[in-house]
């Protein structure tokens, strides 16, 4: 039996003189549609020669064609793209993290598309740095000395380590010594940088007088990590770092603290735990401080250094920070978002990071209603129902957060939340939703405005 599926396999010169694969000629080079074929008929033969399922087997050999063509359509579908968040959390590390406005993404389309200067300073005719286009905003905006933009935090924190005190001590509280997803860990991230971690105080407690007593002759740094991705309650205790400057300035300690997300707005005035600022941090003192552009901020992925001039320059000058460099995509849209908060009424309407966190239940709800009047239109009989639920911050930020919102609940008669989901998830614009009790959630928090026609479209589809 296996003889005859041999024997029905057809050869690489056969199937490129049929039509159907023909037209794929005009789009891909042949080399590349014959590996194609080539490959898939050799998965077969492979899949013959060690499996009895002669069924399964029969029905992958009818369908060689089709399978092929598949094949072929997927080198022209992005696997990168566009996907409609509907899980309610904003700053979501698995869907890309903030998104940007069709504004900034309107300003910044001009230098992608065209040569730029890049690194060419105009006035003098002359070779410039990169980092020269968002430095000045970012230290008007901040208060700091000087800046510096890598490719992430970890990178920026890498780079500081491995500048400040590679080869030599750096303390950090025990209790600091976080993951920050991924699997990516303070304690690797700060040994990459070269520094010999030095751990002070518990788990839950630790004290000032903790750095004091590790303060030695081959101490480099004093790390303080904030710890927005989780937080120990109860009989628990850490350093300010505003002491810690002090315990800087008096021993001669060069301090940094990587605040993570990092904010530019006190989001507590919209009912939100207070989060300190990157102004603030800057503002006690500290030689160095590091955070994100692609969570709170609302930028790209980049990783912000922020500081005393000449340990900036220090980083500047290390070899390491070639490699850790940023192109002009994340420079023009992070000096497009840091513009944005030269007033901050505009950063918070036109930031859709920070638009989305400080929406009140009120705007949800007309989101939530917009919605299932749009899905109600077309199918009367759709179980639906508008609910309350509760979106979260993510990205690592204030984990216990909780956000009150509304939602568009599907409750499924023919078929399952599962399956829904996960006919969502296959769609060519796919809906990310959440499953609660057999029922879909639909979270209008994250849900944009292009977004609907397509969720109403799909719903009606998969409800019918």
């Amino acid at each position: 039996m296996k003889k005859d599926l041999y024997r029905k396999i057809p050869k690489v010169d056969s199937m490129i003189e049929k039509e159907e694969f023909k037209t794929y000629l005009n789009k891909i080079d042949q080399k590349i549609v014959v590996g194609i074929i080539r490959k898939h008929l050799d998965d077969i033969r492979s899949e013959i020669s060690r499996t009895d399922d002669l069924k399964t087997l029969e029905s992958r050999v009818e369908n060689i064609d089709n399978d092929i063509i598949d094949k072929l359509e997927d080198l022209y579908r992005s696997n990168l793209r566009r996907v409609i968040n509907c899980t309610g959390v904003v700053v979501h590390t698995n869907l890309g993290r903030s998104v940007f406005s069709e504004e900034i993404f309107n300003e910044i389309k001009d230098v992608l598309t065209h040569y730029t200067n890049l690194e060419y300073d105009l006035s003098k005719g002359e070779r410039g740095s990169r980092y020269d286009i968002v430095e000045d905003v970012i230290c008007l905006l901040t208060g700091a000395e000087a800046a510096l933009v890598v490719n992430n935090n970890a990178a920026a924190v890498i780079l500081a380590l491995n500048t400040l005190s590679s080869g030599r001590e750096a303390i950090v509280s025990r209790g600091e010594l976080v993951e920050i997803g991924g699997s990516f860990r303070v304690p690797e991230v700060m040994r990459m940088g070269g520094a010999q971690l030095v751990e002070v105080g518990t788990t839950n407690r630790t004290h000032l007088e903790d750095f004091e007593n590790a303060i030695g002759e081959n101490t480099g740094v004093i790390l303080k990590v904030h710890t927005s991705n989780y937080k120990v309650i109860g009989f628990s205790k850490s350093v300010d770092s505003a002491d810690l400057v002090k315990l800087g300035r008096e021993k001669g300690m060069i301090v940094m603290e990587d605040l993570g997300s990092g904010t530019m707005v006190d989001l507590s005035k919209f009912g939100i735990t207070y989060e300190p600022t990157v102004h603030e941090c800057v503002r006690k003192g500290l030689d160095i401080v590091t955070f994100s552009g692609d969570k709170l901020l609302g930028g790209p992925q980049a990783g912000i250094i922020l500081g005393k001039k000449e340990l900036i320059d220090k980083m500047k000058k290390n070899q390491l920070t070639r490699a850790l460099r940023v192109d002009k995509f994340t420079l023009a849209s992070l000096e497009s978002i840091f513009r944005k908060y030269l007033l901050e009424s505009k950063a918070l309407k036109d930031i859709p990071t920070l638009r989305m966190i400080i929406q009140t239940e009120e705007e949800i709800k007309l989101k939530a209603e917009k919605l299932y009047n749009m899905i109600k239109e077309k199918n009367p009989h759709a179980n639906i129902k508008i609910e309350k639920c509760n979106s979260k911050i993510g990205g690592g930020s204030l984990p216990e957060e909780l956000l009150d919102s509304y939602a568009v609940a599907l409750y499924p008669e023919k078929t399952n939340a599962a399956r829904i989901d996960r006919d969502f998830r296959n769609l060519e614009i796919p809906i990310v939703a959440r499953i609660n009790e057999d029922r879909v959630i639909l979270d209008m928090r994250t849900v944009l405005d292009d977004d609907y026609e397509i969720i109403a479209e799909e719903v009606n589809r998969i409800l019918k």
